[in-house]
């Protein structure tokens, strides 16, 4: 079929793959179409009743995506749910990567590396995958990413929960996790550090079936709770470098977010104390009591669990904003922002004062908590009064919000920012020439387009600006940037946490949006704004195209092509074309839950 390669097939027509040949003679504008059936045996009369059997099986799926997402079939925003759901389960794949047996090579073959070179994942024998998967792209990226992959259970759990719980599950288990309590990254190298959003993850999956069924999957909760104790002490023991409640982690998923490469040593000497990762703990202790007040509904034990990580909670929020490191903070209070900070040495700390990403995960750091719930939870209650009364240092609590201190509906606040923090962080992220785009928030902050920000550091001045699409650089790989671009599941965490800011404060928090427009808005009116500005990069503006297509006018003006959509892996943070791996559905898939929540 291809220039006669007789080798390129298997002439005994044997094995695990086979094609259907057609051939066909059109004319030009011409089209045909072919019927195809699968059967386990030979039919008689295999498309009787063709027609009638598909239209009644698009009927049934319009009904059941119906059931989910309230658009209508032939609509725009329907059209973008549809394909990203498609794209989502077409990502699903049959992964087997056995670690021990590849490090010792085939036996026919040499050696991959002499004895003792070092090769990737040689901690991580133990790991033997043999399972279906959801891949970022099982065409370019046919592997599991940890942290894709939490995200990819958030849309999956819409068609299927049971699918879902099992990834967020296989990543805990004894054969994926590291016995020292680490979950794998991904297969080039297993033990690099992605953000803890597992629990998270789990909980919305949890909590979404509840809603759907009507009933709660306890035993996978408790399951996937018990294997995140063990993660969560490996990042206390692992990532807190000095044992104070700041955390290091390395990139964190942020491949080129910082003037360093963030997993290597740093030039200066020292290590680098995280804004982002220890946000990120933060964030994880607050899912963590979620998770555990959820199981003590039916047993009341982990009412003492969840005080645990209340208490962790604190000590986290209390480091990231007092002035406990030598009178330097994570939180600089004349710019109103969040650094990453080079720990010299005991006495040396120097900010790192680049707006960027590191500096908005503090705000993903928030729960809200029923005053009903806290009132069932007599043990949690107590314990949490108790620890405001014997820890001096929290009886001000002017560095974050008070927990105390009852809200819209009697509701609690967890958070690491109190509200004239949270504004002024905002004022930052909601402003254009910042980090506001007209689709999503972006990675760093636009002021660095005309004057980047420079650090001298052992004998080398480091720069760091603006890049609003590709890399143009070759630092950290060079196929990685998050100098600019909109990110999807930073940008879906930042909406949500934006909702649970509105159900504490209410209406009357009010902020410009954009930031000096004088257009005062909600909480949930600006996270509303922002998840329509994702939404809209897959619809047609005035012109017809779709912004993601970017400069591409044949995917906007053929036919054939118009309505057929592409979920890229990030987006320009001017213009929102699609960039990266533009073919993939991966956590950009997130824009279907995104439809789902602003048609209910």
């Amino acid at each position: 079929l291809v220039h006669g390669e007789q080798q390129a097939v298997n002439p005994a027509q044997i094995g695990t793959k086979g094609a259907a040949v057609y051939k066909t003679r059109l004319k030009a504008g011409g089209s045909e179409t072919f019927l195809l059936r699968l059967a386990a045996k030979p039919l008689k009369s295999p498309f009787s009743g063709f027609d009638e059997m598909f239209d009644n099986r698009r009927r049934e799926a319009d009904e059941f995506y119906r059931s989910i997402c309230q658009q209508r079939p032939a609509s725009e925003q329907a059209n973008v749910f549809r394909q990203a759901m498609a794209g989502m389960l077409w990502n699903k794949q049959f992964y087997y990567y056995n670690v021990a047996r590849w490090l010792a090579g085939d036996p026919a073959m040499q050696r991959p590396l002499p004895d003792g070179a070092e090769m990737r994942n040689t901690g991580w024998t133990h790991l033997e995958n043999f399972d279906i998967l959801s891949m970022p792209d099982k065409w370019e990226y046919p592997w599991f990413a940890s942290w894709d992959l939490a995200f990819h259970c958030i849309v999956l759990g819409l068609v299927d929960a049971a699918f879902a719980k099992r990834q967020l599950t296989l990543l805990t288990r004894e054969w994926y996790m590291h016995p020292n309590g680490q979950i794998p990254a991904y297969e080039w190298q297993f033990s690099d550090v992605n953000p803890p959003v597992h629990a998270w993850s789990a909980m919305q999956v949890y909590q979404r079936e509840k809603e759907q069924a009507g009933k709660a999957d306890t035993t996978f909760l408790e399951g996937v709770f018990h294997k995140l104790l063990l993660n969560f002490t490996w990042w206390v023991n692992k990532k807190d470098e000095s044992g104070k409640n700041i955390f290091q982690g390395g990139f964190l998923g942020l491949d080129n977010i910082s003037l360093f490469d963030r997993s290597r040593p740093l030039p200066s000497g020292g290590h680098l104390d995280q804004s982002d990762a220890t946000a990120w703990m933060g964030f994880y202790c607050l899912n963590m009591i979620s998770m555990a007040l959820e199981l003590a509904k039916t047993n009341p034990v982990y009412q003492d669990t969840a005080s645990k990580f209340f208490e962790h909670f604190m000590e986290i929020a209390w480091a990231m904003t007092g002035d406990v490191r030598h009178g330097v903070s994570l939180w600089d209070e004349a710019d109103g922002f969040f650094y990453d900070a080079i720990h010299i040495d005991d006495k040396e700390v120097i900010p790192l004062k680049v707006r960027s990403l590191v500096g908005l995960i503090p705000l993903l750091a928030v729960e809200v908590l029923d005053g009903d719930l806290l009132d069932k939870m007599s043990d949690f209650n107590r314990r949490m009064l108790w620890f405001f009364d014997n820890r001096i240092y929290l009886r001000d609590q002017g560095h974050m919000a008070c927990i105390k201190k009852p809200g819209i509906g009697e509701r609690r606040i967890f958070s690491i920012l109190n509200a004239d923090r949270l504004r002024r962080v905002l004022a930052y992220m909601l402003d254009e020439n910042e980090f506001l785009s007209p689709y999503g928030i972006r990675s760093l902050s636009r002021v660095y387009k005309d004057r980047p920000y420079r650090l001298e550091a052992g004998g080398r001045c480091y720069e760091i600006d603006y890049q609003p699409a590709e890399s143009a650089g070759g630092d950290f790989g060079g196929n990685s940037n998050w100098r600019g671009p909109v990110w999807f599941p930073v940008n879906y965490l930042i909406i949500e946490a934006l909702e649970k800011y509105h159900l504490y404060y209410g209406d009357e928090f009010t902020i410009a949006f954009p930031t000096g427009s004088g257009r005062m808005l909600t909480l949930k009116q600006v996270a509303d704004e922002l998840a329509d500005r994702l939404i809209c990069l897959f619809l047609r503006n005035e012109s017809g195209s779709r912004p993601a297509w970017g400069a591409n006018p044949v995917s906007w003006q053929d036919p054939h092509w118009r309505d057929l959509l592409f979920f890229p892996e990030y987006f320009n943070g001017d213009n929102g074309a699609g960039l990266g791996a533009i073919h993939q559905t991966g956590w950009t898939g997130l824009v279907a839950e995104l439809i789902r929540r602003r048609s209910s």
